[in-house]
Parts: C-alpha cells; structure tokens; sequence
C-alpha cells in the first residue's frame, strides 16, 4: 500500500523504519515544525524529518494540521492509508475521511487503559505489571477509536521510562507492519474500546518531579524510575536541584521525620518517608554529569538526621 506517514519523536522513528523495510510505499512524511534548540536558538529537524531526508521521502510541516493549506496537500499526496505515530496534532475528520482505509494510530498503551499524552511513563508511575501497544483506528475523540492489534509488554521492576519507551517503540513497529499487511489483505478485525475501562494518561510537566517524601517509599522509588528520561525526578539539596537517577526501596521503616536522611554509607544515603527508607543510588548535581552516590558523597557531606 502507498502510506502517509506522521510523526515527530523518536518513538516514531521506529516504526518509520520498519514501515521503510516493509513492502509498502511512504509516498510522504508529515512532521512538526522545525524548532529553535540550544543556546544559539538554531533550528533543529524533528528525529522523523532527520530520517526522512536522508532516506529522500518528501517532508511536509503544517503549522496547523488542520488547516485549508494543509488539507488540500495531502488531498494532492497518493496514498491508501495514513499512519500516525505522536505527531502532536489531531487530525480533522476530513483527513480522517481522505485515505481510502482512512488513518491507523501506534499508540503505547494497552487500551483503552492510558488514553492520552504520556501512557509509558504512567504505566510505570501507576505500578503497573505491563504495558504494550495498540494499534487503533483512528477517530474524530482521543484514543478512543476501534482497537486493530494489540501487544503486551512486561515491566521490569527495574523498568525506566527511557527502557519501556525503546521496548515499546520495537514492538510497536513490528505490529503496524502487521496491522498494514492485514488491511492490504482485508483480514483485520476492529474491536470497539469499552470506554468504562479507559484511564487517561495527562501530559508530564517538569514540576511533577519534584520529590515528596511523605509519600511511600514505593510512590517515590516508581517516580524516580518512571520520570527517567525527562522530566526526571528531583529534590533541593543546599538550595540547589539534584536530580534522582536511582534509588531503592529499603527493608528499613523509616526512623525519623519524612524527608530526614536516616543512614549515611560508603555507597549511599537513606531518606525517610512515610514508611520505608529510601536508599539514594544514582544522582546529577545541578549542572554536573550523572555519577553513583558513591561519587557524590566524596564532595558533599550528608548527615544522618539532617532535613532535605
């Protein structure tokens, strides 16, 4: 099948390579807008358009998808479906309406659980077991449109948000191939989601880091690995970020006041919380290179019963 393909982020890089190595043809790619990054305000390519030009498939950026100027080029563009892999805009029902086999999405959630903008992180901040990818189409609501495939993926407990994202991005890859295959041959199945089971997965804001330790040790320790890679999560330590790559969940009740540091090691610090201890392991001063708190502790000296 000849294919438009949407997308920005990396998560859709995956699946626009796997989609290049299949036997279907991507007549044309739709990413955001180049943006400014970095301290000279330079403009930067999304990941899909990085890829897109160097693999010579032709790239459009709208400012609005959904504008007149927008429609009338994809109307232009031959193509039997649009794939849409976190484009970051939604689509109007007369894009929706425009391919014959209309748009599918890539969506990292077993849905209709974790609807919405950010269903890798949440999955992991929630506790859940597992995670996976749906394969939907398309409709005019959010997430909401007919399941077509779906695959489960296991959750370490050691699981980041960076690991599921890598892992989910893979699999969601192979099944959108798949899913294509099966349209071109027209044995999919449409399942109707069951909007009483759905949960919605709100955007991560950089002020959602921030650590509270009276919360339990297990929310705290979820956050950490949860928020790796962005926004990250983090505590004020002598008026400055210091930002959490690792940490564990102690088999030591906490002694003292939450937020308090209970123990001191070689290796590492422990800190209150409304239950257990909560052993530090993997730290980023304010701005410094990620090190172990092994490292970190040879240049700041923590003491057992001082508040942070």
């Amino acid at each position: 099948m000849k294919l438009v393909f949407m997308g920005t982020p990396d998560f859709s890089v995956s699946v626009l390579k796997a989609i290049m190595n299949s036997n279907h043809e991507i007549t044309a790619v739709v990413t955001q807008p180049d943006k400014q990054k970095g301290r000279g305000k330079e403009l930067a390519f999304t990941p899909v358009k990085q890829f897109a030009v160097e693999a010579g498939i032709p790239v459009l950026q709208p400012q609005r998808i959904k504008s007149d100027e927008a429609f009338e080029e994809l109307s232009n563009i031959e193509a039997d479906i649009f794939v849409v892999v976190a484009y970051g805009q939604i689509l109007s029902k007369r894009i929706l309406d425009l391919p014959k086999y209309g748009c599918i999405n890539v969506h990292a959630s077993l849905l209709p659980k974790y609807r919405g903008a950010a269903p890798i992180q949440w999955a992991i901040l929630d506790g859940e077991a597992q995670s996976g990818v749906t394969i939907m189409q398309l409709d005019e609501g959010m997430d909401t449109g007919d399941m077509l495939l779906k695959q489960a993926v296991p959750i370490s407990p050691e699981e980041t948000g960076a690991s599921l994202h890598d892992k989910l991005a893979e699999t969601g890859a192979i099944l959108c191939v798949d899913a294509l295959n099966q349209i071109e041959e027209g044995t999919i199945t449409r399942t109707p989601q069951n909007g009483a089971e759905s949960s919605y997965a709100k955007m991560l804001t950089k002020q959602m880091g921030k650590l509270h330790f009276n919360q339990p040790a297990a929310v705290i320790e979820r956050k950490v690995r949860g928020l790796n890679s962005w926004p990250s999560a983090y505590m004020m330590l002598e008026g400055k970020i210091l930002k959490i790559w690792k940490a564990r969940v102690s088999d030591q009740l906490s002694n003292g006041q939450p937020g308090t540091v209970a123990h001191v090691s070689k290796n590492s610090f422990s800190i209150n919380t409304s239950d257990y201890q909560i052993d530090i392991l993997e730290v980023q001063p304010e701005g410094k290179k990620r090190m172990d708190t092994a490292c970190f502790l040879l240049g700041h000296k923590i003491e057992a019963g001082s508040s942070l």
